[in-house]
């Protein structure tokens, strides 16, 4: 029986739900390399700029920085090389149609750690939001956070 993870890894990428409205998300496990799982269960990893995308019926996330592990020697990893995501055909299938409309795109949103020790990637199906839309947004949270302050003080 494996020792359970004393510290859970939970990487999100919060600029992705600021510009894009998140209408579906899938879980999806990553091909890594020995190196890179260690630098993620120690949380050097940034979201912030990668994407994913569908090649021969295959997903790949692109630009994911998982900084190279410190005590690797020669097979320390590039720090954004591509990396496999495993989804099932269904789920593949169902990315593919809806990116080919207009205006989707496929997000990674967040990184943890599975209950079994695995990293998994939550990636989201996302539309681009307008100026307006974000504007909007803002306005709702920082309203919310008022309702909340005043509800508190009472």
């Amino acid at each position: 029986m494996k020792p359970s993870i004393q510290g859970k890894v939970e990487i999100v990428n919060k600029r992705a739900a600021h510009n894009f409205f998140l209408t579906q998300h899938f879980e999806a496990g990553i091909m890594l390399l020995g190196t890179e799982i260690k630098s993620i269960r120690m949380g050097f990893v940034n979201l912030n700029d990668a994407y994913c995308f569908i090649q021969n019926n295959e997903v790949y996330v692109k630009n994911l920085y998982i900084k190279e592990y410190d005590n690797g020697t020669y097979y320390n990893h590039d720090a954004r090389r591509e990396r496999k995501l495993l989804l099932n055909r269904n789920e593949i299938k169902k990315l593919e149609r809806k990116v080919k409309e207009k205006g989707f795109t496929i997000i990674p949103y967040r990184l943890f750690i599975s209950d079994r020790g695995l990293a998994k990637l939550e990636i989201a199906l996302a539309q681009g939001k307008k100026a307006f839309d974000k504007r909007e947004t803002i306005k709702e949270k920082d309203n919310k956070r008022d309702m909340e302050r005043s509800h508190v003080i009472r």
